[in-house]
């Protein structure tokens, strides 16, 4: 009578939907840190093991919602990020039960505006980003607006080529387009008079005005495959591409990237923040699906570790920019105490 009692409550634990243990690490998340995390994945395999991690590149954004959609087990255990998690994505994982999550700064990237090693070099300002990718643009003294009107670059600055604006980038649901936004067009747009004055005024204004990006084609949403970005921008010289450093690093032999205020996208210049695209990289970790999913401390422990993040570790032969002594201290801190992230320390 036990053992069938035992099993009616088996089959109904799986007729009713209750997902069963998993043997492996999901990941979700950025493109950016997909290489990175990747190769701490095959590390960790290899040392531990276990169930290679499984890890997706969806995007920071997509990701942030596959994590936060709920703490079931059927959910992702960890979400890269190549920017922070906002205030209003900790308010849907809590909403959805997920009250538990850790962050961890892996490094830096910078965002490199790339072109073919064919193509002719292009010099630009953050001015000059706003005004080719806004959907809007200054039209007056005082901040008035317009549908943005250029279509060359050489309307936007008399300087730059006589070519057609053509920029191949990330969509909204990428972390490298919402850094773009912010570093780059933003800080463009706030150097046009009225700006600053309409952000102290009205901040959601502002960000519509400096960072929504232009819809009329002259830039092309590229997915989340950088792969496929560089196959573009050898098939059209006078394209230009956005995408992280690390992958510009992996790719030098077919691309060169813009300087942009007159500063080279480097390594140092990246860790030095001389690089004005520059900005940190992280994952974020679902404290519930620890001790239930194996693996995820050995996985932190192995991401965290010197062999993984130093400035001649593993992943900056493949392009991370390491994190100062301070910052790698508290990172690896976090990852010990597994501390959870407040929603109040957010944006």
């Amino acid at each position: 009578m036990k053992q069938l009692t035992l099993a009616v409550v088996l089959g109904l634990a799986t007729a009713t939907g209750v997902a069963q243990a998993r043997d492996n690490i999901e990941i979700v998340g950025s493109s950016t840190v997909f290489p990175f995390s990747t190769a701490v994945a095959e590390q960790f395999a290899k040392k531990s093991g276990m169930a290679a991690p499984k890890v997706e590149s969806t995007g920071t954004g997509g990701g942030m919602k596959l994590f936060c959609a709920g703490a079931g087990i059927e959910t992702p255990d960890i979400t890269n990020a190549s920017r922070r998690m906002k205030k209003k994505e900790m308010e849907s994982c809590q909403a959805n039960g997920v009250n538990e999550v850790t962050e961890i700064k892996v490094g830096y990237d910078g965002i490199a505006i790339a072109q073919a090693k064919s193509a002719q070099p292009i010099k630009l300002s953050r001015r000059e980003l706003y005004l080719a990718l806004a959907k809007d643009v200054p039209a007056g003294p005082n901040g008035e607006l317009m549908p943005n009107p250029y279509t060359t670059w050489k309307q936007v600055n008399p300087d730059l080529a006589d070519i057609k604006i053509e920029v191949l980038g990330p969509p909204p649901t990428s972390g490298t387009r919402d850094a773009l936004a912010e570093l780059g067009m933003e800080k463009g747009c706030n150097l046009f008079k009225g700006m600053p004055e309409l952000k102290k005024k009205d901040e959601k204004a502002h960000k519509a005005a400096c960072t929504a990006v232009r819809e009329d084609g002259y830039y092309i949403e590229a997915g989340e495959n950088d792969n496929l970005i560089v196959q573009k921008l050898q098939a059209n010289p006078n394209a230009v591409g956005i995408f992280g450093y690390s992958f510009y690093d992996q790719n030098r032999d077919a691309l060169q990237a813009a300087t942009i205020d007159g500063k080279e996208i480097s390594y140092d210049n990246i860790a030095s923040g001389a690089y004005p695209l520059s900005r940190p990289l992280f994952f974020y970790v679902k404290n519930s699906h620890v001790g239930q999913v194996p693996g995820i401390k050995e996985y932190i422990a192995e991401f965290t570790s010197e062999e993984a993040l130093s400035a001649d570790g593993y992943l900056a032969d493949k392009g991370l920019v390491a994190l100062p002594a301070s910052e790698k201290a508290a990172s690896i801190a976090s990852a010990n105490s597994m501390k959870p992230l407040s929603a109040g320390a957010l944006k």
